[in-house]
Order: structure tokens, then sequence, then C-alpha cells
């Protein structure tokens, strides 16, 4: 299977955000988690084990691809 190496970055907007990686294979599961506090961000990247990042709060993630965030435009 063909891995990416690519980087992400997770910025939290609020204290409390969780990051949860999850498992590659035939049962996902979550296998580290960490929680970010308002500004604090985080480097992340898809390996071998890690097939997919959850992240719960609010929060701007920046990608090769280009910039997402969770946040309501009208909050």
């Amino acid at each position: 299977m063909a891995e990416s190496n690519d980087y992400i970055v997770i910025k939290a907007k609020e204290n409390g955000v969780n990051v949860i990686g999850l498992t590659r294979g035939t049962d996902t599961r979550f296998h580290h988690s960490e929680k970010l506090d308002k500004n604090e961000m985080m480097i992340a990247q898809f390996t071998e084990h890690t097939s997919a990042i959850k992240i719960r709060g609010k929060a701007t993630l920046h990608t090769a691809h280009g910039t997402v965030s969770n946040e309501d435009s009208n909050e």
C-alpha cells in the first residue's frame, strides 16, 4: 500500500481541541490522541499506521492542498 508522506498542520482556535489518529487495516481503531489549547499547533503525518485523523473542536487545518477551518463564518 502506498503511503503519503504529506504533513498537515492543525491550529487550535479554542481550548480542548481533540486530535485523534485512526489506524489502517480491516478494523479502524483509535491509536493516538492529543488535546490542544487555543493557538497551539500540531504537525501530523499520515503513515503506515495512520490512515485518518479526526479533529473535534474549532481548528484550522493547513495542508499541501489548501487550508480548511471548521469554524462557522457566522460566529
